[in-house]
């Protein structure tokens, strides 16, 4: 028998910023089975269930340890629901309609060399007490020896489709054609590479009228970064949407949760961007997103509460199921502890439990709550009506809804996409990644960083040491360091003058530094980051 707390320590399997990772050849199929034993065990305490949804991404690896979670399934008398390849959100999504907990076998962005598994609750994605419980429980188990033939049962993907085809059923930009899609007459192109969801993205557009160019499909696997675009990518949008003359081009990460959007000109938009178009559109109400979320989130003013957390999904939920609020209450941009608390209260909600966070039919409503990631990942915190139509509340990050709805919003302005981006604060967000940083060189970088700021960034090579004078984050969790003003909310972000800001944090997924700098336009943006990661690289190189 073995031990599954053990297990997991001895295997260095961790949890990051969302799900457990690890390199492939340490999520053996006694990793995968204690982690999966805990799980069960875990939910046991809060649920009733005799039923487990499993799905994978498209990494060599995935089924394998698909088989291994499956193994101890069996063990413990849990019938499996093996729902094959299949975007991370579709699988969540699913199981929450069946009230039975999930588990996504996937890696997410990292390099194909790692992957991991993300836990779901029968009621949504697991908070950070869960994963401190899935870690410290400890179950004896058979060590998995046998791995068992899975069969796909394709009940989540049809769920998944039918959630935003029906959503747009009978809605038009042209009123006097009632029953036309709504995107009829657009161009779309589907950066394929190896994204779980490749072959549900065509099938969807399609459905809504567009006409869809698959492009860039791969049989190997493609560790896509929404975050970090490549060089490559930049100019594969370029080049494909001049090609094809498409009107947007549409991709994901590895597995589906992170999107990517590119507009008429081949220009990709962040995710964060993407998020607040979207969020714009539903008309949100209180919004909880991370601290390295551009600050037009604030400026737009079209949400009446924006609470700023830490990075990773598990704290946007938190908001959204009140936990985290008092933390959450310290970076909020609002003038009193009071409207804070209202706002904390605002987003308290979990699917199912919901108290004046609907809308009905006729537009009413208290609150709608939503949040988003700076990789464009959006988490549909309540359940409003849309287009007529109800859309269920799905808090985990989803890649398609905010497609969808910002280029449905933007075809029935007879807009293209660029003149949505254009009409929003001029505020610019670049992004970047140090790979293959020994995780024992950040925390000593990021320490002496805290404590004198001035310094590092005499490192980096930036002189601009007056105080910040920008009005936004006046009253956001800050310290005044050697008169440079700091927020250490999640990692160390720095602010400049001219409303500029440097921000650094380790990756909680893989072995990276990751860095992103905030200005007010795009070259400079760009300019900014690029000096700041070749520094980076000077620093930390031995």
């Amino acid at each position: 028998m073995l031990a599954s707390a053990e297990v997991i320590k001895k295997s260095t399997v961790v949890f990051g910023t969302s799900g457990a990772r690890g390199l492939v050849s340490k999520l053996t199929p006694n990793v995968c089975g204690a982690f999966t034993a805990n799980f069960i065990t875990v939910m046991r305490e809060s649920f009733e269930f005799d039923r487990l949804a499993i799905g994978i991404d498209n990494r060599p690896s995935s089924y394998e340890m698909a088989q291994a979670c499956a193994q101890m399934c069996a063990q413990l008398n849990i019938r499996v629901i093996y729902c094959g390849v299949i975007p991370t959100p579709a699988l969540a999504y699913s199981a929450m309609q069946d009230k039975t907990p999930a588990i996504m076998v996937t890696g997410s962005h990292i390099p194909f060399d790692r992957n991991g598994l993300k836990f779901y609750r029968p009621d949504g994605e697991i908070t950070k007490q869960d994963e401190l419980s899935i870690v410290t429980r400890n179950h004896l188990f058979e060590p998995v020896t046998r791995l068992p033939e899975l069969t796909t049962n394709k009940i989540a993907i049809e769920r998944y489709i039918l959630r935003y085809t029906c959503l747009f059923e009978g809605e038009s930009s042209d009123s006097a054609k009632p029953d036309s899609l709504i995107l009829t007459g657009k161009r779309i192109g589907i950066y394929e590479h190896s994204s779980a969801g490749r072959d549900i993205y065509r099938q969807i557009f399609k459905q809504l009228g567009a006409t869809v160019i698959s492009l860039g499909r791969s049989n190997e696997f493609v560790p896509i970064d929404t975050e970090a675009v490549s060089a490559d990518d930049t100019r594969r949008a370029l080049d494909w949407v001049n090609e094809y003359e498409l009107d947007a081009l549409f991709s994901t990460d590895g597995d589906g949760d992170r999107p990517l959007l590119a507009d008429e000109q081949g220009e990709w938009l962040r995710g964060d961007i993407l998020g607040l178009l979207c969020a714009k559109t539903l008309n949100i109400d209180a919004l909880a997103v991370p601290i390295n979320c551009n600050t037009a989130i604030e400026l737009s003013g079209a949400f009446n509460h924006v609470i700023r957390t830490k990075i990773g999904s598990p704290y946007v939920i938190e908001v959204f199921n009140g936990i985290g609020k008092d933390e959450a209450n310290k970076s909020l941009n609002t003038d009193s502890l009071s409207e804070a608390q209202s706002a904390s209260s605002a987003l308290h909600c979990r699917q199912g439990t919901l108290e004046g966070a609907v809308c009905n039919k006729k537009g009413t409503t208290q609150a709608h709550v939503a949040g988003f990631e700076a990789n464009g990942g959006f988490l549909l915190g309540s359940t409003l009506y849309y287009n007529g139509k109800q859309l269920q509340a799905l808090p985990t990050r989803d890649a398609l809804l905010p497609a969808l709805i910002v280029l449905a919003d933007a075809t029935a302005k007879r807009l293209p996409l660029s003149a949505l981006v254009a009409a929003l604060p001029k505020r610019y967000t670049s992004s970047d990644r140090l790979q293959n940083i020994p995780a024992l060189l950040s925390p000593p970088l990021l320490e002496d960083a805290k404590q004198n700021p001035q310094a590092f960034l005499n490192k980096l090579g930036i002189n601009m040491l007056e105080h910040a004078n920008t009005s936004l984050d006046d009253e956001v969790n800050s310290a005044e360091l050697n008169s440079i003003k700091t927020n250490t909310l999640d990692g160390l972000r720095m602010y400049l003058n001219n409303d500029e800001y440097v921000h650094i944090r380790p990756s909680g997924n893989a072995p990276e530094l990751r860095c992103y700098v905030e200005a007010s336009s795009k070259q400079r943006a760009q300019d900014l980051l690029s000096s700041v990661i070749k520094s980076l690289k000077k620093t930390l190189s031995p």
